[in-house]
């Protein structure tokens, strides 16, 4: 069985390529880092190098492929519209085209629940609940306008399943606990009016095993969406505690209310538009209302229609991304 993954050099591609490689399964990856195509690729992965705006050979490389997994994406609470627009809609639409010229069995695409997101506390969201009228930000935007064409591909025949993980972390990650352990080293962690924000997370081979089910779920799941989590919500001061605690590193917690770090950020992201030529700030807007307002996702619809359910818990997983920060902090 042949599988293609796009993204397949960012975090969640990689783990999916190595599990699927270890499952037999004949992987070809793409994505811009060549040093981390190299490592796949001793472990018989293939690795091609390939920007998801370049149409020819991304539709060329989904030739003889039985399964498609779409996690590239520009994902970042900063950037210009353009680029996000090209990369998260126009990729989509070239992976498409790629699956439907090469009759592909079945694209899994991998969206996200920042979609929900609307800077206002929100719990136990549904995949058919209603979306905010404007996106958060153009991450959001397009993100939301690639689920558009992923529809309209469905209407047009083409077997596609969307699944909306939510904050993913473990071994490998180079976003969010490592974000949160570079904040508490230089000015701390904002934890703002208390860090009572009611959250989740998603361990990463949860995530994987999601995408696994998707790939042989009945036809009826075809068309639809589906949250996915690790079903733990927690307070975000308790994963800060939890986190810090199993590395063994002092918290710095910088507090804040939400008016003052929304100013702050609201500042700082005028500076850097203007000043600093575009460059992604320290803070953003985005990231306040991230840290500061509660979102927790129903993962029902998961669990009933894929057989989900979460292996991995909260406290397990953030043991595994010690034991890896531990290890890769002490070959530096």
């Amino acid at each position: 069985m042949k599988v293609l993954i796009t993204g397949g050099t960012g975090f969640l591609g990689k783990r999916l390529a190595l599990r699927l490689c270890k499952l037999d399964y004949e992987v070809t990856v793409i994505g811009r880092n060549e040093a981390a195509g190299a490592e796949l690729e001793k472990n018989d992965i293939r690795f091609v190098s390939c920007d998801l705006r370049d149409e020819q050979k991304l539709i060329s490389v989904c030739e003889g492929k039985d399964y498609v997994f779409h996690c590239g994406a520009l994902s970042s609470p900063w950037g210009r519209y353009k680029d996000f627009y090209n990369i998260n809609v126009g990729g989509t639409k070239n992976v498409i085209e790629g699956c439907k010229k090469h009759s592909v069995r079945r694209l899994i695409h991998v969206s996200t629940p920042s979609i929900y997101f609307d800077m206002t506390d929100r719990r136990n969201i549904s995949e058919s609940d209603k979306l905010p009228e404007k996106p958060v930000n153009d991450y959001a935007k397009t993100k939301l306008q690639a689920e558009y064409e992923i529809d309209k591909a469905h209407e047009e025949g083409l077997a596609v399943i969307t699944i909306r993980p939510r904050a993913l972390f473990g071994p490998g990650d180079t976003s969010i606990i490592p974000r949160l352990i570079r904040a508490n080293d230089k000015f701390g962690v904002p934890l703002i009016d208390g860090g009572r924000a009611f959250v989740d997370v998603t361990y990463i081979e949860n995530v994987v095993d999601a995408l696994l089910l998707c790939k042989d779920s009945d036809s009826n799941t075809l068309g639809k969406k589906y949250n996915i989590t690790n079903g733990e919500p927690m307070y975000f001061a308790d994963i800060l505690k939890l986190v810090f605690d199993k590395l063994g590193y002092p918290f710095h917690p910088k507090v804040l209310s939400f008016k003052q770090a929304y100013r702050i950020s609201g500042a700082m992201e005028l500076i850097y538009r203007t000043v600093l030529l575009g460059k992604e700030p320290v803070l953003t807007r985005y990231t306040v209302g991230v840290l500061s307002k509660s979102q927790t996702l129903n993962i029902d619809a998961a669990k009933k229609d894929l057989g989900y359910r979460p292996r991995i818990s909260i406290v397990e997983g953030v043991d595994e991304f010690a034991k890896w920060w531990s290890e890769i902090s002490s070959d530096k």
